[in-house]
């Protein structure tokens, strides 16, 4: 029997990071530095592997979309024209007694939701990092880290169109940092200070950014579905007239629903010609399209598909942890965890389990660890695991999410076979050697 999302708590997901090697508190062994993670082993293989499927889908799959690499720090004239140095706050009160911070925005109540005292007028809280750049701490040199990656592929728009010769309808793709001094934080790596952000601005002929922000909604839920998220774990949300931000005519919101509720994992913005006309203003810069059709320079408007990388780890954490009760060979009661993750994201996609460190056995075992490891047809890290009884093995590649294990036992000796075992099913198959790379292959590729 799975056990249901609504009650799964974040220490199961959060002991099961650090325990397998997923994620790690940052600085731990000076105590800590609040709402800052790093990813360990298996943690940077999985938040790698859902990078690479988003670029993969969103990008190279697509002959409509360019990708980009900004810098973190930019002038800070681009955050004055995008409206980040005058808007980019939260409402903040205080406890007066307990002196702990809420954003007003997020509360359900009047009085601390601590200790019930009373709090303090709101007021603004600005969510950017400022920092200085050279040796001179005063404020000609102060530079901000960026809160979101959009800015740079917009300042960027007449280099990308002179670059390609993109028409419209095109996108500009990038996958890099960002920075939010954020008020309050939590939730694991849901909600964190510094995270690493997918985005998309989609450019289009004004008339064109409703149908094409439909399509875009459809496309976005669609890599989930892909990824074997569960479908009624997911719903879309439109903003309220006072949730849009200032840049926006319509916004939806992809929601998952986590153990402590519904939470955002993407959004999906339309943004208008508001940045381009913004930054051509400040800069004095022409950033317009030349429409050959009507034979004049045109400023598009902007579709943004914007996601989460730590988000989407999150989500397919939380919706991968599995429960399963079964029965040991004594016919004891026993609870199987696994984490039932796609296999294009799944962190090791083979493991090669020797039935025992015998010296006859481990060559072998190792001719096929290296054969799969380098196989063309294999993308992905293989590992290999002779450590503790095979039971314990399995287990262990079960809570780590690896889809298929290989055994290479004393009979693999004689009849040059070995044994798959899928994790899912538990289901075991005894194949050639010869074979296995083929049949591996077409088992990970689902």
């Amino acid at each position: 029997m799975s056990q249901e999302s609504a009650e799964i708590s974040l220490e199961k997901i959060s002991s099961l990071c650090k325990r397998r090697g997923f994620i790690f508190q940052s600085s731990e062994i000076y105590g800590g530095l609040a709402s800052t993670w790093d990813y360990g082993p298996l943690g940077a293989e999985l938040k790698r592997n859902i990078k690479d499927s988003w670029w993969k889908t969103m990008v190279l799959e697509r002959d409509d979309m360019v990708g980009l690499d900004a810098a973190i720090l930019m002038h800070p004239d681009a955050w004055r024209a995008s409206g980040h140095l005058e808007n980019f706050t939260d409402p903040l009160v205080e406890c007066r007694e307990c002196n702990r911070r809420f954003r007003e925005d997020h509360l359900e109540t009047t009085d601390c939701p601590e200790c019930g005292g009373e709090l303090s007028e709101p007021r603004l809280f600005h969510l950017m990092f400022k920092t200085h750049m050279g040796p001179v701490e005063e404020d000609a040199a102060v530079v901000y880290l960026r809160p979101e990656t959009a800015q740079g592929i917009f300042v960027n728009f007449s280099n990308v169109v002179t670059s390609t010769r993109k028409k419209l309808p095109f996108g500009i793709a990038q996958i890099g940092k960002a920075f939010r001094n954020e008020i309050t934080t939590g939730n694991f790596i849901f909600r964190t200070r510094e995270f690493e952000m997918m985005e998309i601005e989609y450019f289009v002929m004004p008339g064109d950014d409703e149908r094409i922000h439909e399509e875009w909604k459809k496309d976005c839920l669609d890599w989930y579905y892909n990824l074997g998220v569960t479908k009624d774990r997911l719903r879309l949300r439109q903003h309220e007239g006072d949730e849009l931000s200032h840049y926006a005519k319509d916004t939806w919101d992809i929601e998952y629903q986590f153990p402590w509720g519904w939470g955002e994992i993407q959004g999906i913005a339309n943004r208008t010609d508001f940045d381009l006309k913004a930054h051509m203003e400040m800069s004095g810069e022409r950033l317009t399209y030349f429409d050959d059709a009507s034979g004049e320079h045109v400023v598009p408007y902007c579709i943004e598909p914007s996601l989460g990388v730590d988000r989407a780890v999150m989500t397919l954490l939380v919706d991968a942890y599995t429960e399963e009760e079964t029965e040991t060979a004594s016919g004891k009661k026993d609870t199987r965890v696994l984490l039932k993750l796609h296999p294009s994201v799944a962190p090791v996609k083979v493991a090669v389990l020797p039935l025992s460190r015998n010296e006859k056995l481990t060559p072998l075992a190792r001719k096929v660890y290296d054969d799969v490891r380098k196989s063309r047809f294999i993308e992905g890290l293989v590992q290999f695991d002779d450590a503790q009884s095979i039971g314990r093995r399995y287990r262990r590649q079960d809570e780590i999410g690896t889809p298929l294990c290989v055994t290479v036992d004393f009979d693999s000796l004689e009849d040059d076979m070995v044994t798959i075992r899928e994790r899912d099913s538990m289901t075991q198959t005894r194949v050639y050697i010869t074979e296995l790379e083929q049949i591996v292959a077409d088992k990970l590729n689902v």
